[in-house]
């Protein structure tokens, strides 16, 4: 337990690049345009999570995609298949446990597969016809 309070404690005092950097490392994925306060809350849960014992994936899940930003998007069920046309081509998404699959692939945001297919940075969400 001390040794968790510990890394805790270092989390107060490290810099905007130290946590991005942290971040990547625990959740394995990029750091969200978050504050550096933010950030610091969010490792402080993954890592006393992982401390007692690591929570279900589906709370996993809903703090990464709070972080990027989706939480507020609407619930979409295991299956449901997003489409969108780009380009003259279809896009094809489908919801999974972990994530989404897109063109032989698992992704864990729509943002990032909007960026895939368009070649900018595009809100996946938006992209997808789920936010204005």
């Amino acid at each position: 337990m001390a040794r968790l309070e510990d890394g805790l404690d270092r989390l107060a005092t490290m810099s905007p690049a130290d946590l991005g950097a942290l971040w990547q490392e625990v959740f394995k994925t990029p750091a969200p345009s978050l504050s550096p306060d933010l950030l610091r809350h969010g490792i402080a849960w993954a890592l006393q999570d992982r401390a007692a014992g690591g929570a279900a994936a589906r709370a996993n899940r809903g703090l990464v995609a709070a972080a990027a930003g989706s939480a507020s998007g609407p619930s979409l069920r295991l299956g449901s298949q997003l489409v969108r046309s780009w380009n003259g081509r279809t896009v094809e998404v489908t919801v999974t446990r972990d994530g989404y699959h897109y063109d032989g692939k698992d992704w864990i945001s729509l943002s990032a597969i909007a960026r895939a297919v368009t070649g900018t940075n595009w809100s996946g969400p938006r992209f997808f016809g789920l936010r204005p």
